[in-house]
């Protein structure tokens, strides 16, 4: 059985990996895990680049906390702006001992209220938490969940990149010369 470690204890996160990796590989049994392991970016990364160097660096640093595994999986949401709003959006980048897989989530606008709150400095999770008046909203539904009315949760919104990023793995044939 495979084991996939997740550079996170964000349920939301280890619910997306399983999901994402259920869909990519079927019925194959799996193992997951998350642990705890810096970004090495920003909480609250506000660009594309910066946001994809902590899902990279998520991903090098559980491999090198469980080197055992088979995939290491790193999941890192931002913001960025964008013709005068705030974007958010994640990256999903999967780790081999040889080889990677990423891809970036949909995005969304972030509305003013909570677009001003992450522009004083608060990572996007604790603007929605003191916007909407809840706590630990990363670790539940998240700004995509409250947005969209639940019809959208965290987790099913990392899933899809989670499978896209997966895509090099199924194809490991065309991916990945020998």
């Amino acid at each position: 059985m495979k084991k996939i470690i997740i550079a996170s204890k964000n349920p939301t996160k280890i619910q997306a990996t399983r999901a994402g990796f259920g869909q990519a590989f079927g019925e194959q049994q799996f193992i997951f895990e998350g642990v705890d392991v810096p970004s090495g970016v920003s909480a609250q990364p506000m660009s594309d680049e910066e946001t994809y160097q902590g899902a990279l660096q998520r991903a090098k640093a559980a491999q090198e906390a469980q080197p055992e595994a088979d995939f290491w999986v790193g999941i890192e949401g931002g913001c960025m702006p964008r013709y005068a709003q705030l974007e958010a959006f994640a990256w999903v980048l999967i780790l081999t001992k040889t080889n990677q897989g990423f891809a970036r989530t949909a995005s969304f606008l972030l509305p003013p209220p909570i677009a001003d709150l992450v522009a004083q400095g608060l990572e996007l999770g604790h603007a929605d938490d003191q916007f909407f008046g809840r706590t630990d909203s990363k670790k539940k539904n998240g700004a995509v969940g409250i947005l969209t009315q639940n019809q959208l949760s965290r987790a099913d919104y990392y899933a899809p990149a989670v499978l896209l990023a997966l895509v090099p793995f199924i194809h490991s044939e065309i991916y990945f010369k020998a």
